[in-house]
């Protein structure tokens, strides 16, 4: 039992009351990185952050800006943001307190839930588990969102997958997934006997004691709230985006909360137990790539030392949350702006260089976690690039289109669905690589995967895979 934290034990998963520092109470290190989010804020014209730390039970948190360039009301510890696929944890962490309860087994199908769940491929649809869906590695596309169907949205989903083909055998290859994680939200409907909204919180908010915690747009609305923003297309302008709701796809990326209770929920993740432990054990590498994806959570190494972390992306929020577990550090950023990525990238690394010294190596090889990162800030070509030969052809991602790669100019060229721009790439090592000019931004990551046998069988996108014509599932 770590220091400095209250446990209260829920079948047999150690929820944490954690001891609330006052802002005043940080330290010099916390306002160093303060006064770069502020400068980062002015850089990438974000209207409001919410910055928190925690670190050996000690609570450090800070607002900084507005909610709404419209209608101007300061961020605060208590302001609410939509957490977007950082919701996707929240949905593991119900699993696995299911799982503790003896009402759930990963490795079980998905079927032994949901006896009618059907996807295109029969063997698929025996095969995938909750393993699967966790980790994200069912093998159908991910990039699917659900309509809105009121409390009957995530059965409605799932009823839509029957025509869901394959793009790779369930476990195989490594690509983000919210399709698989809106079907974990119907298996926990159906476990619990409740709709998502009552079975989040009876299993993960009530308990954890999390204040503003939701995952209805009425609800979460009646808080101050962080209102999205974007820059506008033809005068460069900050706008804030009117069209706003809570994603229906909950578990996928439809939850609603605050920095303060993000800390309490991170305060809980560097605790142990069996569940949690393994949530932050390594299940499979992510392809072509030296980072691995645990259960709910994106991990990686930074000289040698392990963290867990997933962002999120939705519309006119970008955010962020990482663990660093063996050195009881933990920290969260929210931003209200599409382009928040852009502070996101810079603070994480300056917190993690701040507290424990540790970062990025030259040229290695990491992976998407739910929210941009640019491959260029810390990698660099290679003196002689590979043959581009292998790389060329079709890549499929029904239903939602194709990738074609060709060769222009002595580079790949990848050009998305049927747009007449593509993204020139450069590797920075063995089939990995980043753009460097063209539709997509400078640095976006691109990855091919191999086959059993050493074929290049699949593109992956920022995260996403496309599987070239002539490979085999």
């Amino acid at each position: 039992m770590m220091k400095r934290r209250e446990f209260l034990y829920v079948s047999g998963i150690s929820l944490v009351t954690p001891r609330i520092v006052s802002a005043g109470q940080s330290e010099a290190r916390f306002d160093d990185l303060c006064k770069l989010v502020e400068a980062k804020i002015a850089e990438h014209h974000i209207p409001g952050v919410s910055y928190g730390v925690l670190k050996n039970g000690t609570r450090m948190v800070r607002g900084f800006g507005v909610t709404s360039i419209e209608d101007p009301q300061p961020v605060t510890a208590d302001t609410v943001f939509p957490i977007a696929s950082i919701s996707k944890t929240f949905t593991t962490t119900a699993i696995m307190r299911l799982i503790d309860q003896g009402k759930m087994e990963l490795k079980a199908p998905v079927r032994k839930y949901l006896p009618d769940f059907k996807v295109q491929d029969e063997n698929a649809t025996r095969e995938v588990s909750i393993w699967n869906l966790v980790t994200h590695t069912p093998g159908w596309e991910g990039q699917i969102a659900g309509q809105d169907r009121g409390l009957d949205s995530l059965n409605f989903f799932v009823q839509g997958m029957r025509d869901f083909p394959q793009i790779s055998r369930p476990g195989s290859v490594w690509s983000y997934n919210n399709a698989g994680f809106t079907l974990a939200g119907r298996v926990i409907e159906a476990v619990t006997g409740k709709n998502i909204h009552e079975a989040l919180r009876e299993l993960v908010y009530t308990p954890l004691g999390l204040k503003r915690a939701a995952s209805l747009t009425g609800e979460a609305m009646t808080y101050r709230f962080a209102m999205p923003h974007r820059q506008r297309a033809q005068s460069g302008q900050t706008e804030v985006i009117h069209n706003f709701s809570l994603p229906v796809d909950t578990t996928a990326g439809g939850i609603a909360t605050t920095v303060n209770d993000l800390l309490t929920y991170a305060e809980f993740h560097l605790g142990h137990s069996a569940a949690l432990d393994q949530m932050k054990t390594p299940q499979m590498k992510k392809n072509s790539t030296d980072d691995e994806i645990g259960l709910g959570w994106h991990l990686r190494r930074l000289n040698g030392v392990l963290t867990a972390a997933h962002g999120g992306t939705l519309g006119g929020h970008t955010l962020h949350i990482q663990l660093v577990p063996e050195r009881s550090l933990a920290f969260v950023i929210l931003t209200n702006h599409a382009d928040g990525w852009r502070l996101i990238q810079e603070v994480e690394r300056a917190t993690l260089k701040s507290y424990e010294g540790i970062a990025l190596a030259a040229n290695q090889a990491i992976a998407h976690r739910g929210v941009s990162e640019r491959m260029d800030a810390h990698a660099q070509p290679l003196s002689k690039q590979p043959d581009l030969e292998q790389y060329l052809g079709t890549y499929q991602r029904p239903p939602v289109g194709k990738v074609d790669v060709r060769q222009e100019g002595g580079k790949l060229l990848v050009v998305n669905g049927n747009s007449s721009n593509g993204s020139s790439l450069t590797f920075y090592g063995r089939d990995i690589a980043f753009a460097t000019s063209g539709q997509a931004y400078v640095g976006t990551p691109y990855e091919f995967v191999r086959t059993t046998d050493g074929r290049v069988g699949w593109i992956r996108i920022n995260g996403r895979v496309a599987r070239k014509d002539g490979v085999a599932i």
